[in-house]
Order: C-alpha cells, then structure tokens, then sequence
C-alpha cells in the first residue's frame, strides 16, 4: 500500500495495513489539513516539518484515530461536538466505551496513555454535519454518520469525488457498535446514506483503504454481518443465558483471543446492542440475570 493523491487529498496508508491500532490518515495539501493522525508516525513527523500541518480533523474519538495527534497537539484541534467529551477527560473516555468494571479500567489506562498518547484535549471548534467548508483546494462536505460513535463525521470532496468513509470501512469484520452510545440502526441508516454518495473513490480508515470502483456489494455484505450476529445470538437464547454466557460464545470474535481484557470488552459492548434491540422488539426477554427468545 502506498501514498497515493486524489486532487487535493493525500491518502497515507497507515502502518500493519491500518489495522488496529493504527488508521490511515488524509492529507489535505494546500491547506495542510490532516484527517485522523494514527497510520505512521514517522511519516506524520516529515509531514509536520514539511510542509507543515495547520489543523487536525478527527472523525471520531477512539483512540486507533489519535494515537499521534501528540505530534500536533499546539495546532488547532477539530471534532464533532458529539464526539468531543470523551477526548476530555480519561475517565469519560473509558465511560464512552461502556468499561464498568475497575480490572478493565486499570487493564487500559495505562494502554491508553503510553501507547495513544491520551491527554485531555479541547477542540479549537467544532465540525458540523451538514456544513460546506471553503478551502484553498475545494470544498469539503461534512456529513454527519452516527452508529458507530455518536459524533461520527466522513467527509466527501466532491471536486474529486473522494469520499472519506472513516471506520464504515467495508471490511469483513463488519461494522462496529460496541461502545455505551453506538446505535445499531443509525450505524445501518448511516451506510446506507453513504453508499447513495456519488463518489469516485471511496476511502475507509482500515485496511483495504481504497475502492477506486463502487465498492458494490460490499456495502450488502458489510450490513449483513449485523444481521449474522443477531441470528446467531437468537439461536444460542433458544436456550437462557446469562450476559457473561453470552460473552463466552464469542458470535463477534469467532473464538477465544487474547488479550482477553480487549476482546471481552468488544463482545461485550455488541452483545448488549444486539440484546437491548431485540428486547426492544419483543423478540428477546429477560428474566432475572437471564436472557431467552
């Protein structure tokens, strides 16, 4: 994978293939916005000694998006309003993801401090769904695409008709809604709103990076393994069980993985959007600790 343009727009892949816990970030050049600083710190080191790195965009607060926002933390920071109060304070960030429980806490504070460089951090101001922002190079649209964070932002150049997907990534793991205010149904009301975008490149902040065709039927593949996961929970409440039994049958992860700590965590937070949803219409009750069809 490598550095590639599209009009003003530098993609620059990030390291492992943008794997978690690194991202690919963009690069607007002419007006030195960078977009999500977590795919290569050394590169993102060149970048900011030349040409220089004016603004930073998040689109959305989780950690694999800002581990080297460090490297720019004297230039003007710019988030969605929704997204911006776990980027405050530590311990709102672990609330956002849903962590009530003191072993996961002290599993990941010190993760998120050394490794992502976590520091509280104010954005200068606010990027706002539905805004046209006027660069040098062009325009950029900001397109609000809650579900997976509340505040999720991806952003469409339309003068080159890049569209940058941010963690709506199409890949095979699907999508992710595991933290305390993610949301099934606006994650799907969001793809869909992107997949109706007339683009010419899609860009995503994981892995394949970029489709320089309609991605096609990736978006109905990608949507699917929601609907995968929550036959498989319906079909293991045949029989009642518990949250933790629940966890244990790891419908996200496939199998047990280490580190345990990581991966609970995940599967926890999507076992409860899946359960909240399917108590919500009827097809799910839960009785005591326990949860049945």
């Amino acid at each position: 994978m490598k550095e590639t343009h599209y009009g003003p727009a530098l993609f620059i892949p990030g390291e492992n293939g943008g794997r978690y816990p690194n991202c690919h970030s963009i690069y607007i050049e002419g007006d030195k916005i960078l977009i999500d600083p977590a795919s290569d710190r050394k590169r993102l080191i060149q970048l900011r000694e030349d040409p220089g790195v004016k603004a930073v965009w998040l689109t959305h607060w989780h950690e694999d998006h800002f581990m080297h926002l460090d490297l720019f933390d004297d230039i003007p920071l710019l988030v969605s309003k929704q997204d911006a109060p776990p980027l405050s304070n530590l311990e709102v960030f672990m609330d956002s993801y849903g962590m009530d429980n003191e072993d996961e806490r002290e599993y990941w504070t010190p993760i998120f401090i050394k490794d992502f460089h976590f520091k509280p951090r104010r954005p200068k101001q606010f990027l706002r769904s539905g805004d046209i922002i006027h660069l040098k190079t062009g325009t950029v649209e900001i397109i609000g695409t809650p579900g997976h964070t509340p505040g999720h932002l991806s952003f469409f150049f339309p003068g080159p008709g890049v569209l940058l997907l941010g963690d709506y990534d199409l890949t095979r793991f699907g999508p992710w809604y595991g933290d305390l205010n993610s949301s099934i149904y606006k994650t799907i009301d969001s793809v869909e709103r992107l997949r109706k975008i007339p683009a010419k490149v899609w860009v995503a902040s994981h892995e394949a990076g970029i489709f320089e065709e309609e991605p096609g039927t990736r978006w109905d593949q990608y949507l699917a393994v929601i609907a995968e996961r929550e036959e498989k929970l319906k079909d293991l409440l045949k029989t009642a069980r518990t949250l933790e039994q629940i966890v244990a049958a790891c419908i996200i992860y496939g199998r047990p993985r280490e580190p345990k700590m990581f991966f609970e965590l995940g599967e926890r937070g999507h076992m409860k959007k899946h359960l909240e949803k399917l108590m919500k219409e009827g097809v799910v009750v839960k009785d005591g600790e326990y949860y049945i069809a």
